[in-house]
């Protein structure tokens, strides 16, 4: 059975996204980014319409960027290999390599994904399908950056979501101020 990761960025008062859905209050951390990708051996990326156009509009080119850093360049590539399964009911055509539209609703797609072979499933971002998989107890494992920032009146990251039990698998903290939280699902 495939694993169901949700990575996001989140500030000291639960907010993945500031109340217009900026996300230009994070501290970048490239040791951050490169303890993630040991966490995970993903194959499969979840977007909802919003993140996936972010992503989009950055990522493919990233990779032969030769003014990125080689830690983004790397991402770049393997998020390009990744099958990328899109949550919309407004686009209906996608342009980045190994891009789908979801076949099923996402409690379905997710069920049968984890049912299926494969590597690791992982969501970047796209706070609303973390908020129904939490509520569904379909996510496996929650990594969380925590940023060093309040954002007061910010997008909560866990809203409307019954309560979930986790287990603290690892807690680091980095010289930026982050700190990368992994806790898995309580059996």
């Amino acid at each position: 059975m495939r694993k169901i990761f949700m990575f996001n960025r989140m500030s000291i008062d639960g907010a993945y996204a500031a109340a217009d859905g900026n996300m230009n209050w994070f501290v970048q951390d490239p040791e951050v980014d490169m303890a993630i990708h040991a966490m995970m051996q993903p194959d499969t990326v979840l977007f909802g319409r919003s993140t996936y156009q972010l992503f989009e509009a950055v990522w493919p080119a990233m990779a032969d960027n030769p003014h990125a850093p080689e830690g983004a360049r790397m991402m770049a590539r393997e998020l390009n290999e990744m099958t990328k399964v899109v949550f919309s009911s407004t686009l209906d055509k996608l342009e980045w390599v190994n891009s789908r539209l979801a076949e099923q609703d996402l409690l379905s797609e997710v069920k049968s994904l984890r049912e299926s072979d494969g590597g690791d499933v992982v969501i970047f971002g796209s706070g609303t399908i973390v908020q129904q998989l939490s509520q569904a107890r379909l996510i496996d494992d929650y990594l969380i950056a925590l940023t060093p920032v309040t954002l007061g009146n910010g997008k909560p990251l866990f809203k409307d979501v019954e309560g979930v039990r986790l287990e603290l698998v690892e807690a680091r903290t980095f010289a930026s101020g982050n700190v990368l939280l992994h806790h898995r699902a309580a059996q």
